[in-house]
């Protein structure tokens, strides 16, 4: 699934980021629409990871969405 279809279909997969990243407001979600880099970087702020782990954890979570 490419960043174009993720942001095509973001409402109905807000719930499962939503599931997954727990921490993040529903502000967070509503603003990212979608775009996994302002994902990554919101990720980084409120978990405190390094860029390479925010990025990696959208790349998992995009590959989930597969199944």
């Amino acid at each position: 699934m490419n960043k174009d279809v993720i942001a095509g279909n973001w409402k109905q997969l807000k719930g499962q980021a939503q599931a997954r990243w727990g921490e993040l407001t529903d502000d967070v979600f509503d603003v990212a629409e979608g775009d996994s880099t302002y994902l990554a970087g919101k990720l980084q702020e409120q978990y405190g990871w390094d860029r390479d782990r925010a990025e990696s954890e959208v790349r998992d979570f995009q590959k989930t969405l597969h199944s």
